[in-house]
Order: structure tokens, then sequence, then C-alpha cells
């Protein structure tokens, strides 16, 4: 038994946690954010850092800390049936839903897309999603080999094609900062904290926390202390890679706005900014970092994916769910990215409170000495703010007016709930029930009234 990994170990472990979250949002959002939030950039950042990498360290820490095998078990604590119904929509959502089907969509537009034309754009994307999801298939199959392929090979080729990309953009800044657009200007910090949703990592940390528990397991760490001292090492590597190249990636956003106008995503702030500093040859750089970036973040999904629902169904095979998995998602792929964003945002504003409260609760938990009713309390409070959210998100996504019987619901909120229209109305209620159940069990237990 060993307590502590080498730091070549904690450093290769960290590059695979990085290539398992550096995918396709992580590319486009924080270049669309930059762009919007001009000379908010700061304070925008620093929300979207705080959802895009402080939230998934958390949701890994929280794994480790409550000693769960897997997230089913954690979210079993408010309830069985909750914990499958929660842990299943979880994983179809960074799956083959949402965020999977995302990786070649975005890899395609922002790499390949400019090399086919317009006519012809529906094929390029059939063929080159065909082959992307063929070599996804291929790695899949071998899980075993995972932390060799990502973490030794993979991820240290992403981090040195974009530092070449944003090291150019810091020494020669294409443009200066604009003013900020959209809501951008007045709350600049919330709106880049909701802007960090779509990345999806503080979802997919509660999977990849898995993944990084049994790496280190297998590396030969097997106390409890140890391996979650392990995962904290670790992940402090991956997210200080993850905030460099968000600031970075942003920053080109912010000073791209006067050479190359806006965009409604962040794909042509990327390609239009790799053509600027490096012409073709930047294009086809770009094609690569983001062919790698999603590629490896496809690779941990549909391996997370399988191993769950094999566990769920076991008398269904891992690679049998590896091969469904992957050809729904190649499926949905083909849909086009403005699809699978415009579903995906309802979605996440339902699921990332709910995410976010189990992380609190799970650190919060010996507080209120892990009673069932607590985790169950705040857990439904929120969701019955969330699921609004999600339906309210769900009707502008689409350009329709909200639901009859939703508009009443939605005024309530926002006369009562501090942050409702600012996307957290959820946040104040939930921390106020975790420190009253707290504060009110362990008075009862000090007069004897609770065994």
């Amino acid at each position: 038994m060993k307590d502590k990994l080498s730091f070549s170990s904690y450093a290769v472990v960290g590059f695979m946690l990085f290539a398992l979250f550096f995918g396709a949002g992580n590319l486009i959002f924080p270049a669309q954010l930059g762009q919007n939030a001009g000379v908010n950039f700061w304070p925008a950042i620093l929300g979207f850092l705080l959802t895009g990498v402080g939230l998934p360290l958390l949701g890994i820490l929280a794994m480790s800390y409550s000693g769960s095998k897997n997230l089913q078990e954690l979210a079993s604590r408010i309830h069985p049936a909750y914990g499958i119904a929660f842990t299943v929509t979880l994983y179809l959502t960074i799956g083959p839903f949402f965020a999977a089907p995302r990786t070649a969509t975005v890899a395609y537009d922002v790499g390949f897309s400019s090399f086919v034309g317009e006519g012809t754009q529906q094929i390029g994307l059939l063929l080159f999603s065909l082959l992307f999801f063929a070599a996804n298939l291929f790695f899949s199959l071998k899980p075993g080999k995972l932390i060799d392929y990502i973490g030794k090979i993979l991820a240290p080729s992403i981090v040195v094609l974009l530092l070449i990309l944003l090291a150019m953009v810091i020494t020669k800044p294409m443009g200066d900062v604009q003013a900020p657009v959209g809501d951008f200007q007045s709350n600049a910090f919330v709106q880049g904290f909701l802007e960090g949703y779509n990345t999806m990592d503080a979802l997919a940390s509660l999977v990849f926390g898995i993944i990084i528990i049994k790496t280190i397991k297998s590396l030969g760490v097997s106390s409890t202390k140890g391996v979650l001292a392990a995962t904290a090492r670790s992940g402090l590597v991956a997210i200080t890679l993850l905030g460099i190249i968000y600031i970075g990636i942003a920053y080109l956003g912010a000073v791209s706005v006067q050479e190359l106008g806006m965009f409604a995503t962040g794909g042509p702030v990327l390609s239009g900014g790799a053509a600027y500093y490096f012409g073709q040859i930047g294009t086809v750089l770009l094609a690569v970092i983001i062919t790698l970036a999603c590629l490896t973040t496809s690779i941990g999904l549909t391996t997370a994916c399988a191993e769950y629902f094999h566990a769920l169904f076991p008398k269904v095979g891992y690679k049998a769910f590896a091969v469904f998995f992957t050809g729904i998602t190649f499926i949905i792929a083909n849909f086009g990215l403005s699809n699978i964003i415009t579903y995906s945002v309802p979605v996440l504003m339902l699921l990332y409170p709910l995410a976010i409260v189990l992380m609190l609760l799970a650190f919060s938990s010996g507080l209120f000495l892990h009673r069932r009713s607590v985790y169950a309390i705040t857990t439904a409070v929120t969701l019955l703010i969330s699921i609004t959210d999600g339906l309210k998100s769900l009707c502008e996504s689409l350009g329709i007016d909200y639901f009859n019987w939703l508009v009443p619901i939605i005024s309530f909120y926002e006369k009562i709930l501090p942050l409702y229209n600012q996307g957290l109305g959820w946040l104040l209620p939930a921390i106020a029930i975790i420190l009253i159940a707290s504060i009110g069990l362990r008075l009862f237990i000090r007069e004897g009234k609770v065994a």
C-alpha cells in the first residue's frame, strides 16, 4: 500500500483528466465569451472559470471524498429511484444525446468545413463523422489502454499545439478589445458563470471522477486518504491547464472583433484567428488541435457510458454498449451543431443545479449527520426551481412564448427568489436548507431530542 505517486504519475493522470474534459465546448464557448464580454473580459472569464474549472474539480473531489463507487450510489443517498433516474439522464446528456455528438460536429465545423464546398457540407459532415466515430470506437473498445493513449500521447499534443497559437495571440493581438454586448454589459460575471454550463464539464466530472479514481488505484494507491490526495493533485494539473487555455482562447475572442467581426458562435473566431496568424498552415493546425481534443473527449464519454450501462444491465456486454452508443452518437451528430446546442441548453439548466447541489451535499453530509431527509428535501427544492428554468430555457431556445401555466410560476419565483433572474434562484435556498438542517440537528442532539 502507498499513499503517494511520483510527480510524473500525477502529471500523466492530470494530462489524462485534462484531455477527457477538453473537447468541443471548451474550444468554442470561451472564444464566444471573449467576443461578447469585450472590456468586461475579466469578470466574465472569472465566472466562466468558476463553472468551467472550479466545479469540475469539485465534482471529482466529491466523488473521491464521498467514497461512493459510482455516481448512482452517491445520488441514491437521495433515493434509489432518483439515483438511477439522475445518473441515466446525466450519462445520456454528456454521452450520445448532446456532448458526444457535439465533439464531431465542432471538429468538422471549425476544422474541416472550410475545405468542403457549400453544396456538399452535409455529405462532408457525414464522411468526417463516420471516420471520427470509427476512431472513437477503436479506442473505446480498449478501455484498459486509456491512460496510455490519452495521458501519454494525445493530451500533451493538444497542449503544445494550443499554446503555440495562444502565444501568438498574446504577443501580437489582432486588435483592440471592444465594448461588451448583451447581458455582458451589466452582468458579466453571472453571464460568464452560466456560459460555463455549456462545457458540461461539471456534469462529466461526476463520471470522469470514477475513471480517475480507478486509474490512481491501478497505480498502487489504495488508502482512502491517499486516493483523495492523489485525485486532488492530479485534478490541479488538469484545471491549471484548462484555466490557462480558457483565458487564452477567451482573450483571442476579445481581441478578434476589430479584425474578424462578431460571430454567433466561437468556431469562426478560432478558425479566423488561426488563419490570421498562420495562414493555410494555421487552418490545418487548428483542424488537428480540435480533432484531437474532441476525439479524446468522445473516447472518454463513450467508455464511461458503456461501462455504466453494462453495470446497469450486466447481461449486455460492454462492447455491445460501446458499439450502440457510438452508432447513436454518429446519427445525432449529423443533425448539426446548431440543433444540438438548441436542445442541450434547457437540459443543462435542469441538470446543472442538481449536480452542483449533489456535490455540496456530498461535502457537507457530515454536518447534517448524513440524514437522507436533508438530501431529499434539498434536492426536491432545487428540482422545483431548475425544472422551471429548463422549461423556460426551452421556450426561449425554440423562440416561442412561455406556456400559460408556466408564467405565474416564473412570476412567483422572480418575486421570492434572490438571483432568480440571473439563473441562480436555486442556490441560496439549497444552501439555506443545508445550514438550517445542520444547525437544527446538532441543537436537538445537544438537547437529547434526536437519537
